[in-house]
């Protein structure tokens, strides 16, 4: 239960209002993989179309199933992903000199969040780290980290409209 709290809390952190959402939680499903993790994923993108901040810029917007979310994710080496979390964080997706947060702080809440899912967890983003291209899960421009450690789980997904 500590993890969870601890992991809850840092996630926390990392989001900004109508920028930065996050999502943290412990699998109920035995054995979880990436479905499931697509699955947290999906939830996430849903709360994010509920908002009132974005539903004008998202009518009619469905999130992808959770097969169109797998295809969309790429994974992230461990030891990228805390740099990477900050950065979804910290860094706007549109107007890279723009911060949502102080680098340090972002940087502090994910080495938290990276460390406390462990050195074995998987990572996953929605970057094409060969080509630079990001496949995006909403019509708008969008940046996702994913992490699980097989029980606990983190998402980050920063969204912008220009």
């Amino acid at each position: 239960m500590r993890v969870l709290t601890e992991l809850e809390a840092g996630m926390a952190e990392l989001s900004t209002p109508m920028r930065v959402y996050v999502a943290a939680g412990r699998f109920a499903e035995p054995e979880p993989d990436l479905p499931e993790l697509a699955a947290r994923i999906r939830t996430l993108l849903a709360a994010i179309a509920a908002d009132e901040a974005w539903q004008r810029f998202l009518p009619g917007y469905a999130p992808p199933s959770v097969p169109e979310v797998c295809a969309a994710l790429e994974p992230v080496e461990t030891h990228e992903a805390a740099s990477f979390l900050a950065q979804v964080a910290a860094v706007d997706v549109l107007w890279p000199s723009h911060r949502h947060l102080p680098v340090e702080t972002a940087e502090r809440a994910a080495d938290g969040v990276v460390s406390l899912l462990g050195p074995d967890a998987s990572w996953w983003t929605n970057h094409d780290a060969g080509c630079g291209a990001v496949n995006g899960l909403t019509p708008l421009f969008d940046s996702l980290l994913a992490g699980t450690n097989g029980e606990h789980f983190a998402l980050a997904l920063q969204i912008a409209d220009d």
